[in-house]
């Protein structure tokens, strides 16, 4: 069976994975990607069951608790659409790792590598299956743009964010310092060593900051919510009234900029 969604073919419906962070601390990112996709005609389903990913469980070495939260997700899309999840994080997750956990269960092996095969992180769907190309209608403003680990080494979508931002007429996106490194957050291991995380999203605060950016701007809500959090209690702490460093979901600055 052929997959609707696949370079050259535009979808009518997708299935809208929200992600745990986006539903529980950023619901309006996911809203806002989801009336992004509706404005291009697609119609978004999303199933009301889904739960996590099981990546937290994953990455922490309980497989088997893993298994149990990720065999949920596979009964959840039926139809043979995309798969359209607004982080790269939980998007790795579902495309890469799921095939691996059920290596020993052979139904739910090829349950698992037919939903791999549908799954989209946001803002490739937009760039490679859309071919998505945004009208600015904002004013001139200065951008950094964040990527995670996940969506930078194993989704590989690094570049369909800076495309997005680019193709803003009149947006710039600032270039940051190490660009490549790690915000700290990473999930559990941000409590499990807050020390560490602490000093790396300090590092990444210092080189976004330096940019001169207005805003940063990221596709994934775990960083936004390391980074901006870290940017609020350095802010509280020298006594600033207002954010120093605002920020953003890539789909909650993209629908702003191209609404009328």
């Amino acid at each position: 069976m052929q997959i609707q969604g696949k370079a050259g073919q535009r979808p009518s419906d997708i299935y809208f994975f929200a992600t745990c962070v986006i539903d529980q601390f950023y619901p309006g990112a996911g809203m806002d990607a989801i009336t992004l996709l509706e404005r291009e005609g697609i119609r978004v389903h999303f199933p009301e069951e889904q739960t996590c990913c099981g990546q937290p469980a994953f990455t922490s070495g309980f497989p088997d608790e893993a298994r149990k939260v990720a065999a949920h997700q596979l009964t959840l899309f039926p139809e043979n659409w995309p798969v359209v999840v607004p982080s790269g994080s939980c998007g790795g997750m579902m495309k890469l790792h799921y095939p691996g956990l059920f290596a020993g269960d052979p139904a739910r092996k090829a349950q698992s590598e037919a939903l791999s095969a549908r799954i989209y992180e946001f803002t490739d769907f937009l760039v490679n299956v859309l071919g998505w190309k945004p009208e600015d209608k904002g004013g001139d403003c200065t951008v950094v743009l964040h990527t995670s680990c996940s969506a930078r080494r194993e989704m590989g979508v690094h570049l369909t964010g800076q495309q997005l931002l680019g193709g803003l007429d009149k947006v710039t996106v600032a270039q940051q310092d190490h660009e490549a490194e790690c915000c700290g957050f990473g999930g559990t291991f941000s409590i499990k060593q807050p020390e560490i995380s602490g000093a790396m999203v300090e590092d990444k605060l210092k080189s976004l900051k330096a940019t001169g950016a207005e805003r940063v701007v990221s596709a994934d809500c775990g960083c936004l919510m390391n980074i901006l959090g870290h940017a609020a209690w350095k802010d509280q702490q020298e006594g600033r009234k207002t954010a120093s460093l605002p920020g953003e979901h890539i789909a909650s600055f993209l629908l702003r900029r191209t609404s009328k």
